[in-house]
């Protein structure tokens, strides 16, 4: 692929400096959006259009982390992170002479509901209630709300990414100190929760497959082709890392370790059960499908691309 110009906002966070060193590696010209250490700062309204203006490719990954109490206060961070930046970006994308030929913006795979008895594509899924259903269904509303003739729009509905960060690590903790069984208490009995996931490789990559095919626009699942179980996740965390046993944690046991790291059950306890239909129908094959081949080279820390490998945190 031609070199060409990308703009990323919100570069800062694990899935933004690993997709800035992937392309900076392939010879694009990178230019980065966020609150501070950016090329462009928020608010900057001259320079954000002359960022944009021309732009082959745009990404945005702006927001508050969700890995977080959700306070009042937070929930109102959580929702502003993600709807004004977005609105500030469709505002410099229309001001511009030429639009980015093509705008992607972060969204979530936890915008479907509560899922255990099918997998949820993009045309036959129901979306779910609750706060971080409504932060996904605000936020994409924003998106597509500043849709311009030239512009393709596509909203990554993100499963959780695996990569160098959080959201496994405290799992993998778990496992080591013995804890490493199924987590049970939620709407799905026995552990039996689905979790959607995607090597952070395959985000990149998935990218540079949206970016090929013009055909994809709209809603686009990037999640790895096969949810496992919650029991099945644990049971393949504890046969990476050697550990024979592990004990189950019950949901009282999730509410006081949530409330002391100061975050949610939501991540182990919601049942996300996604396949990216869109891209699997027009030809994508996934270099990392199943999960034990990708947490073991997460654990051993081995990567063929710019930046290490470990876990990123959980997307909303």
């Amino acid at each position: 692929m031609t070199a060409g110009r990308v703009v990323i906002a919100g570069a800062s966070g694990f899935i933004g400096r690993y997709l800035a060193d992937r392309f900076r590696a392939d010879g694009d010209t990178v230019i980065t959006v966020g609150r501070s250490g950016g090329d462009v700062t928020w608010g900057d309204t001259a320079a954000l259009e002359a960022a944009v203006d021309g732009a082959d490719l745009l990404i945005n990954l702006a927001g508050k982390s969700v890995n977080c109490r959700y306070t009042l206060k937070n929930k109102k961070r959580i929702m502003a992170s993600r709807v004004l930046t977005t609105g500030e970006l469709g505002r410099a994308i229309k001001a511009v002479a030429t639009p980015p030929a093509l705008w992607l913006n972060a969204s979530t795979a936890t915008i479907y509901r509560h899922a255990d008895d099918r997998p949820m594509t993009e045309d036959t899924a129901e979306i779910g209630t609750g706060f971080s259903v409504n932060i996904a269904t605000a936020w994409e509303r924003e998106f597509f709300a500043h849709d311009r003739a030239g512009c393709r729009q596509v909203a990554m509905r993100l499963a959780i990414v695996l990569g160098d960060g959080s959201a496994l690590a405290p799992m993998l903790a778990l496992v080591r100190l013995g804890l490493g069984g199924p987590q049970v208490g939620g709407a799905t009995p026995n552990g039996g929760q689905r979790f959607s996931w995607i090597h952070i490789d395959d985000v990149y990559r998935g990218i540079r497959f949206i970016q090929q095919h013009d055909q994809l626009s709209g809603p686009v699942n990037l999640s790895a082709p096969e949810a496992v179980t919650n029991r099945q996740l644990m049971t393949t965390l504890r046969r990476v890392l050697g550990m024979s046993f592990g004990l189950p944690a019950y949901r009282w046991m999730l509410e006081i370790g949530a409330w002391l790291m100061r975050t949610e059950t939501e991540l182990l306890l919601k049942s996300r059960w996604v396949q990216p239909a869109r891209l699997t129908e027009a030809g994508f094959r996934f270099a990392h499908p199943a999960l034990e081949d990708a947490v073991r080279e997460i654990v051993a820390g081995r990567s063929g691309h710019p930046g290490k490998t470990g876990v990123a945190g959980k997307s909303g």
